[in-house]
């Protein structure tokens, strides 16, 4: 398999073009910000159960392209959409070797205590937050009094309309050796906390585990691939940090008639640079009768 380190730094080897494409992925998509918005109604959902979720996934602050500034943005332009709940989906920190400026736990933390939802907000944590300072990013999280979900699950909304919530620990969290992980996940253990017939939205960090998750869960919401991050033709499946490829690099996907959302991300990671996938706030709305995805630019910039 073609690493993602390798393709990524090809970027700049190919002449001036490929200079050209690697200062575009740096310096202009990096620093973008989209919201793609998904609408669906997954079985087990009523289409009465009207319900819009905000997701934020892979942030990865520290500059050159998430400093406090962009983290601000990305709260402004997620609190805009007026979402019922929120979901953080992990890896708050950029650790790559290209990282020009470090931003302290509690100044994104106290950036993201801004989130607004009638559900609240809602976090798991990511292999990079494992790879860190798990402890410290748990711990900042807290601090601001966003609950983090850990093989865990709630129950919200109001009667009538109610709904579970679960988070699973993440499924790369201890490292082995060079290729091996031991997972902090228990969806066993998850599921067996949601009792009753209230439909079930689960957040994982890695899609990987979605082959697993059975019936009962109506919609499953993931990050940790950036959708490719760089999208070069042909070979971009070879780097998807997934061992499925391309199956669940991005996007809505339905197997089986079960139904998984991958976000595209907002952070980078190995190389802070983006082609062909911008960073993007993920609206879904659940309920009605209608299935469509469409994309918009965050018009503050």
């Amino acid at each position: 398999m073609i690493s993602r380190r390798s393709i990524v730094l090809g970027l700049g080897l190919t002449g001036a073009a490929g200079a050209s494409t690697a200062t575009y992925a740096a310096e202009v998509e990096a620093f973008g910000l989209v919201v793609t918005r998904y609408r669906l109604q997954p079985p087990g959902w009523s289409a009465a159960q009207r319900l819009a979720i905000a997701v934020i996934s892979d942030l990865h602050v520290g500059g050159p392209n998430m400093g406090r500034a962009r983290v601000r943005r990305v709260v402004d332009a997620a609190n805009a959409l007026a979402p019922d709940l929120t979901l953080l989906l992990g890896d708050y920190v950029a650790d790559h070797k290209f990282v020009t400026e470090r931003v302290p736990n509690g100044v994104w933390a106290a950036e993201l205590a801004r989130l607004t939802a009638p559900y609240g907000v809602w976090a798991i944590l990511g292999n990079h937050d494992w790879r860190q300072d798990v402890a410290g990013i748990r711990g900042a999280l807290g601090s601001v009094h966003i609950p983090v979900l850990e093989n865990d699950a709630v129950r919200l909304g109001p009667l009538g309309g109610r709904f579970w919530l679960a988070g699973i620990g993440d499924q790369l969290a201890y490292r082995l050796d060079r290729r091996r992980f031991r997972g902090a996940d228990d969806l066993p253990a998850t599921l067996r906390r949601v009792h009753g017939d209230d439909p079930l939205i689960l957040m994982v960090h890695e899609p990987d585990i979605f082959p697993r998750v059975p019936d009962r869960v109506a919609l499953t919401v993931a990050g940790h691939t950036h959708g490719g991050q760089i999208r070069l033709p042909v070979v971009w499946p070879s780097f998807v940090p997934s061992k499925f490829g391309a199956r669940y690099a991005y996007g809505h996907v339905v197997e089986d008639g079960r139904h998984i959302i991958v976000s595209g991300g907002l952070g980078t990671s190995v190389f802070p640079a983006r082609l062909g996938v911008p960073p993007e706030i993920v609206l879904i709305e659940l309920g009605g009768d209608q299935t469509s995805a469409r994309t918009e630019r965050d018009p503050s910039g």
